[in-house]
Formats: structure tokens, sequence, C-alpha cells
């Protein structure tokens, strides 16, 4: 459960926290005080300050409350924070390649790349290449302290990256004595299992000078596939609605489609099916054919209770992981006042995703799977059907399952090595030097890929002189080509399979070197309503990618991927001042001004600045009011600047085609285009259902991403209620000049929507072919798009003691007011609004009970979505009545634990995750970009046994 105590909820809800990771920190002798008084670093800022004063809204959550949970790292437990609801998760880790395994933050869902994450206040090398994305896998569980989290743009505080916010980990400081931590866990519906081990161990020596400890952590899970699970078993198809006619199409109560069980695609299958006339066959194991079964409802190549092939076959809900870390930490107090630390790390991460084989599936006539009527693997039945139609070869759309499922295996190792000083002179400064240097090695092995060349001569098969099935081609046969039987599932041969499929590797390698240095005095200077504080620091960063594409990629299956190299530094120097401007009058008891300025120059975009503007007032003990305003900024990542030309496939509806032009009032100019384009008269695209080769890299001519972001919020805590907390805060963010690629569709239609004619830039990146069929699309990195996004956030927590023991309550939610997505910035009417979309409900929110009573202690937490939208609203304009499953309902999920602490240091905790067995919403795996936020495992019970000494 999401423990806080009291007084880091105070800080919680306060914008600040009781402790920081710089121990000199703790107390100080203020020159200007001759009291002994407690000094905080926070989040948001770098000036030490007095007591719960805090700028900007941070929301702070123990790491103990984090960690003691069935979830596989900390990014999955992050992952049911507000903020975070549509965190890139394992469960849709494999949605795209390299990715699989990774656990990745994306604050306000305006993308991952605009989350900085950082490790006690420093930047942590990135763990996808070409981008700043860290994975929090690579973080040490067992020695987080606590999760800080700020809202809003914070570049002039930490610099680049920090658009939507920043998840700070703060770790423990000196470690001491031994803990180990075993939890195993089980699936109620199936066999999906994980298990964790963690074992921590620190020493004082010299005198309690010098610290030194070790961590090692190793967790991994089982995979799981749809099938396995209930809620997920099921293939839906969404069929023509049967019951609508012309006079009720338009009633909400008749839509178009109806989302159908038992339901899917009929000219598609494992074993391989051809159509020939107006009938559809299937093979059977034995190669002899069948007819395929098309049940009562057929709508074009989908069908229900029929011979329909379930996709959710091939999708994987949690893939195969391991995860081990190695941390060690030395400090020394080289002073009273000076301290020295080196850290160390390696992380290494596997994950496994098993994805769909390869597939041929109503493609162009030179890329089907084509079974010539000499073939020796088809049967007299195939045969006969094809004299009957008097054809001497068929098409075959077959899933080639029984070849080899495509897999993706991702191998990373993090190092990691930080060394610095730390301490005060004079009692005032604070000051703080580092260097860090970060690497990560990927290592991405795509298995079972289709070797192109290969299968087309190996499935080209004929009968050889002596009367054995060889390859037709004699150059290949010479090569080593060994026939390939596609007729009926689980035909191929070994031998076959192996001939035609190749393991493509590609390497990659991410570096990362910080040097920096900070001054910070709470004090400078007296003025009448208290002292100025003031932080200043200069910074040297140096990033570095490169990615090797497997050589063997190019002919086969795998996207042939862009060898993106390239590395850009930047130097930086930032100011930051609190400034006292009103104390101890009548509604005044303090008011702040906070300002920063970050100027930073980096070698591949030149010059950049953020600010911050802030004002902090307590009204009265009880009351305080905060305000921000700041700038941010995103400077290009190295694959968005120097990204090669990849491989890519866009899902798209020819708006040349007759059908499309007949739904506008006026397309004169659509069809003029059309027509100087080559495309012909009457055309109806043969490729609707599949999807069409494109291009995607990166721009070197790109500049910085820029943002505004306002903050305005109220903090109560009541002096008559001890242990009530309450806080809201507004918040809007602003991006402009977003880095994103044209829409494959709205290139499309820009090329023969325009008025001037297809000489235009959106028509010079598509290519047709000489039937007027789309053959390609290119689609680079632009800065052409914009965010707009808004909320309040509100927390509660109240601690109090009853039952004989004590309580700690605590709610977290947030109302989405927008989030709009401006594909061409310039015209602010287009727009896709994701509020109240998939990952993005309106409303959200977390509640959780604790409750601890002598060595006992219980809680429950419950995780809360609103119903949401599948269509945004952009398509839902084109049509408000497309299916019968137009959202997903509302969804809340809790999760329960009990434990207990015996006395010789042992304590074993049980906990039960989606208690109450809560399915994911109708329609979905919970593995989409968005829909990662619903859980997919069903209930999970597991067993903690720890130790401490």
């Amino acid at each position: 459960m999401y423990k806080i105590t009291h007084a880091v909820k105070v800080a919680l809800l306060g914008s600040s926290i009781a402790m920081t990771n710089n121990a000199f920190a703790q107390q100080s002798e203020n020159s200007q005080n001759t009291d002994t008084v407690e000094k905080i670093q926070i989040t948001g800022s770098r000036i030490l300050r007095e007591g719960a004063i805090a700028p900007s809204p941070v929301t702070v959550l123990s790491g103990d409350s984090l960690i003691n949970t069935g979830a596989m790292n900390i990014g999955e437990a992050l992952n049911e924070l507000p903020a975070l609801a549509s965190t890139y998760s394992l469960a849709n880790s494999g949605q795209f390649i390299g990715t699989a395994g990774l656990s990745l933050l994306d604050l306000r869902g305006m993308g991952t790349e605009r989350t900085l994450v950082l490790v006690n206040g420093k930047r942590h090398v990135a763990s996808s290449a070409g981008t700043a994305s860290v994975d929090t896998n690579t973080i040490p569980t067992s020695w987080i302290d606590r999760v800080e989290i700020i809202t809003g743009g914070a570049s002039a505080v930490y610099g680049a990256d920090a658009v939507t916010g920043v998840v700070n980990f703060i770790l423990k400081d000196k470690i001491e004595g031994l803990q180990v931590s075993a939890t195993k866990g089980y699936a109620d519906n199936h066999d999906y299992s994980n298990d964790k081990y963690s074992f921590s161990y620190g020493t004082n020596f010299n005198d309690d000078r010098g610290n030194i400890a070790l961590s090692i952590e190793h967790s991994s899970q089982e995979s799981l596939n749809a099938l396995d699970n209930p809620w997920t078993s099921t293939s839906y198809r969404e069929l023509t609605n049967q019951a609508q006619t012309d006079a009720n199409k338009d009633s909400l109560d008749f839509p178009d489609k109806i989302y159908t069980p038992n339901a899917g695609i009929y000219a598609l299958s494992n074993a391989g099916t051809f159509g020939l006339g107006n009938d559809y066959y299937s093979f059977n194991p034995n190669g002899s054919v069948r007819n395929v079964y098309l049940g009562d409802n057929v709508d074009g190549i989908a069908c229900e209770n029929c011979d329909f092939i379930n996709l959710n076959q091939f999708t994987e809900l949690q893939p195969e992981f391991d995860r081990t870390n190695y941390n060690l930490k030395l400090s020394y107090d080289l002073t009273d006042n000076i301290r020295g630390y080196v850290e160390g790390k390696y992380a290494r991460t596997r994950s496994t995703n098993i994805g769909q084989p390869a597939f041929f599936f109503l493609e162009r006539p030179e890329d089907a799977i084509t079974i010539q009527n000499d073939n020796p693997f088809a049967g007299d039945d195939l045969l006969a059907l094809m004299n009957a139609s008097n054809v001497t070869s068929v098409a075959i759309n077959r899933m080639l399952s029984d070849v080899g499922r495509r897999i993706e295996d991702d191998e990373r190792e993090t190092t990691a090595f930080v060394a610095g000083l730390e301490g005060y002179i004079n009692d005032d400064w604070g000051f703080e030097t580092y260097i860090t240097r970060g690497e990560t090695k990927l290592e991405r092995a795509n298995k079972n890929n289709l070797v192109l060349a290969n299968f087309y001569n190996a499935v080209n098969a004929v009968a050889g002189d002596d009367g054995s099935i060889v390859c037709r081609d004699t150059a290949a046969q010479a090569a080593g080509c060994v026939p390939l039987n596609l007729l009926g599932d689980g035909a191929p041969s070994e031998a076959a399979r192996n001939y035609v499929n190749t393991t493509s590797i590609g390497n990659s390698t991410i570096t990362q070197t910080v040097v920096g240095g900070s001054v910070n005095n709470s004090g400078i200077y007296e003025l009448p309503a208290g002292y100025v504080g003031f932080a200043a620091g200069i910074e040297y960063r140096k990033e570095e990618s490169e990615i090797e594409e497997p050589d063997n990629a190019e002919g086969t299956f795998f996207n042939v991927l862009g060898e993106d190299k390239g590395d850009f530094d930047v130097k930086e120097a930032y100011v930051e001042f609190s400034v006292p401007l009103l104390a101890d009058l009548p509604g005044v008891q303090s008011l702040n001004f906070e300002t920063a300025l970050r100027i930073a120059d980096y070698s591949t975009i030149g010059n950049a600045k953020s600010w911050k503007l802030g004002l902090d007032w307590q009204v009265y003990d009880d009351l305080r009011i905060r305000s921000t305003h700041s700038s941010a900024l995103r400077a290009p990542n190295i694959s968005e600047l120097f990204g090669e030309a990849s491989q890519t496939f866009f899902s798209i509806d020819d708006p040349c085609k007759t059908s499309e032009l007949d739904q506008l009032s006026d397309a004169s100019t659509r069809a003029a285009n059309c027509a100087a384009l080559g495309v012909p008269a009457d055309f109806d695209s043969d490729y609707d259902q599949a999807t069409i080769e494109g291009e995607q890299g990166g721009n070197i001519n790109l500049r910085a991403e820029e943002s505004k972001s306002t903050t305005v919020g109220v903090v109560y805590q009541p002096s008559y209620l001890e242990g009530f907390v309450a806080t809201v805060d507004y918040w809007k963010i602003e991006l402009t000049d977003a880095i994103s690629s044209v829409d494959s569709q709205t290139i499309l239609d820009r090329c023969v929507d325009n008025t001037s004619s297809v000489n235009n830039d959106y028509c010079s990146l598509v290519s047709r072919d000489v039937n007027g069929e789309i053959s390609q699309i290119r689609s680079f990195a632009l800065n052409l798009s914009g965010q707009d996004a808004a909320g309040v956030d509100f927390e509660l927590g109240y601690d109090f003691d009853a039952l004989g023991g004590s309580f700690n309550t605590n709610l977290i939610g947030t109302y989405l007011i927008e989030r709009k997505e401006y594909p061409f910035q310039e015209d602010t009417s287009d727009y896709v609004e994701y509020a109240g979309t998939a990952g993005e409900s309106e409303w959200q929110g977390m509640v959780s009970v604790n409750y601890t009573v002598d060595a006992w202690k219980a809680g429950i937490k419950t995780r809360y979505l609103e119903r949401v939208s599948i269509y945004d609203n952009q398509e839902l304009a084109v049509n408000p009545n497309r299916s019968s499953l137009m959202e997903y309902g509302s969804y809340a999920i809790s999760d329960v634990t009990v434990g207990y602490a015996f006395e010789n240091g042992l304590s074993l905790t049980v906990g039960v995750d989606n208690v109450f067995n809560r399915g994911l919403p109708y329609g979905t795996t919970g593995t989409g970009e968005k829909t990662g936020a619903y859980e997919n495992i069903g209930r999970f019970g597991y067993v903690t046994l720890s130790y401490a000494m």
C-alpha cells in the first residue's frame, strides 16, 4: 500500500520533504541564526530550505510503500499514479522494435521523452538508443528512500527534457545493517508467476566517518499469452449491423458495426486459406482441402461463429522478463564539513517478446504465396479445384505459425559511475561537485526472421528428376534450398524452417558523461521579510548513441532499419533565487518570490534558455497558496536528429478511391489531383486490408521544443485537526514546436486536396505504381505540432489513532481538463482531444487505507479510472455511430496486504493484487500504447519474507 508517514505527507502536500540525500544538509548553523535548523533540498529547487517550503507541487511516495507490492519493478508501481497512468510498462513494451522489457515513465501522457528522470537529483544514462528515456528497471529498488514527482516545466532548475515534469528517485544515504527479502507470486486464473529477491548490506567504518554498502537484486516473470487468460482468449470483431436500415442509420440505437464475440477473419489461417470463384477453402493438417465454414453472419472477409483465425493467440499479455542489479556505494567524511562519495552500478535485463509469425495476406501477385499446379505438395483435392476453376496456380493467405513466431530477445546492460564531493564552507555555503558516466548496451536478437528469397524459392517446389521434391530454381537448389510445404498446419519440415528463417542481431550503445558543480546558500542577504536564498551551478553533458542494425535484415520480413549514429554536448549554467517579499502581516504570514534561469549552449541547436517564476504565500499557519509560471525546452534527441531512414508500414485509406470521392460534397479538386497522379477513374484499391511500406527518419535541422507551464495551488493543513492535510493544484502545459512526423493518412489527404496542384511537399512523399496503387510513403521528423494539457490534481491525507493502532489514509486524484494534440500547430482548429479517451480518463484516482497495531500491519488500496471513449473527437465527428462498442467502462481495482513483524527481525507479508479479480474492460487486452493502464493478469497473490538486522 502507498503508506505515507505524517511527516512525509506534510512534505507531499506542502511540496517538500523532511529529509535530503545530502547528509550535510541535515543540520547547519545559519550565520544569521545561532539556532540549529533543518535544511531541506526538494525536487523543483536547488536551494536548501528551512522547513516544509517549496514553490512547486510535489508528490512524494515512500520507497517502502512502492516496493512492498506484487509489482515487478518500481516503474510498474508508479504506473498506478494518476499522473503516470499511461506509463510505458512491461505489458505494452513489446509494441515497438527494440523496446521489449523497458519500463519508462510518461508524465501526463505527453511522451516519455518529455519526462526527466533523475536519481539523487542527477541525470541517469538512457536505456533506449537515441533517446533520453530512462528504464526504471536499472534503479535499485531496495535502496529507494522516496520518489518525488513534480508537475510542469522544470528545465530552469534541471535542464532539458523536463517539459511535463520530473521524477526524482532519492536513494537512501547511509546503509547500515543487513536486509534480505524474497517474494514469490502466483496468478489465480492461470500459470503466470513472478519472483523477486534482494540483498543489501552496509556498514560504517573508521569511527563512522565512512560507509560502504552493497545491494544485489533479482526479479523475473514468465510470459502470459492472451489465450491463457479468460478475459482475452475470445476473438472479437466489428461486423456490419444487419439491423441497420436507411431509416434508422442515424440513430445511436443502430450503430454501423456490432462488436461481436466469436468472430474474426476467415480469409486467413494458420493452415493456409485461398479463394476460388466465390468460395474460400482451407487445408487440413494432411494437406487435404475443406470448405471454409462462413456461418450466417458474414461481413467482407470476416464472419461470426465460423472458421476464423483467433489473432489473440499471437498476443503476449506479459513478456518473459529477467532483471539483475548490482549496486555499490562508498562515502567518507574527509573533514567535518566535506564528504566524498563514489557509486557504481551494473544492471542487466533480458526480455523476450513473442509476436506474430510472418504472414501473407491479400498480397500483390508478385509478393503472394503462389502454389503452382505442378507443386508436388499439392494434393488431389487442390488440383481438382484448380482444374475445375481452370487456373494453374492459387495464392495462399497464411500465418506462418508452424514456420515460427517472430521472437525478439532484448538484453540490456547498464553500467554507471558517480563520484563527487559535497559539503559546507563557512556553515552558510553548501557545495557539490560531481562526475557521472553511464553506458547502456543492447543486443537485440530477432529470431525466426523470414528470408524472403529463400522462402519464395522453397515454396516454389517441383518434382526432381529422381522423383524427389526439390526447389524449382536450380541455382537455389545448388545453394541448399529446402522445399517448404505450407499446405496444412504443421506441414513444414524442420530443415525447411531452418532454411527460410534466420536470426538478425542488432546492437546499440548509449553513453552519457556529466560533469557539474553547484553552490547554495539559504541566506545570502537579509531583507525585512527574511533571508534571500540562492543557488547556482554549471554543468557539462555529452550524449552519444550508436545503433548497428543487422547486416542480414535486407530482404527479410523484418523491417530494414537505419543505423542511427550521433552525439551532442551541452554546456549549461543556472541561477536560482528565493526572495522574501512580505512577512508577519495580517493575511500574509510570509510571501516569497521564486525565480530561476538556465542558459544552455548545444552543439546541435545552439543557444537555449529556460526560466521559472513563482510565488509562495503562507496566509496563516493552516493555509498556503502557491503558483509558478515557467518555460521549458526539449532539445531534439540523437535519433530525431541523425536517424537514418528506416522501413516501416502504414495502415491507410487511399483518398483516391471512388468510394472516398463519393463521400465528398465537392470532389473536383481531389479528383483532378488523383487523375494527375495517374490514378485511373473508378479506382478501388486492392490493398485496403493490408499495410503500405514506408520510410521514417530524422532531420538535422530540427529546433528545440518549447513549453510554457502554469501551476496554481492551495495547501490546507488545519491546526484543529491534527494529521489532516489537503492540497488542490491546477496545472497547464502548452507545448510548441513539438517534434513529430506527419501522419501517413494526412500526407495522402493533403497531397490530393491541395488546391494548387500535385506539385506540393506532400505528394513528393508518396509513390504510386503503374496501376495507381500506393507503393511507398515517406515521413520525417519536423517541428510541426503542438500539445496542450491542463488538469487539477488533488490530494487528501489523514493520519489518526483508533482501534488501538494507527491509521494512515491517503487519496491522490486528477481531473483532466484537456489533452489536445495539434498535428499542425498553426491551425488550432484542427486538433485531437485525448482527454476522456483510453489512458487519459478525465477522472482518475487512488485511495489507500493502512492500519498498524503492535507488530501487525494491513492495508487496502483502490485505483479508479473513469469510463473512456475508444474514439477521439475527430473520429466521432466523422461518424458518431460507428460501433456498438464506443467506450471502455469505468474501472476500479483493489489490492490488499497483511503483514507481521517478528521480534527477531523477520517479517512476513501476504498480499493480493486485484483481490476482486476485476477483468479488463470489454474490448481490450491491456497491451496497447494507452490501454497499459489496465491490469491484464487478474487476481494475483504473493508472499514476501524479509529479514533485517
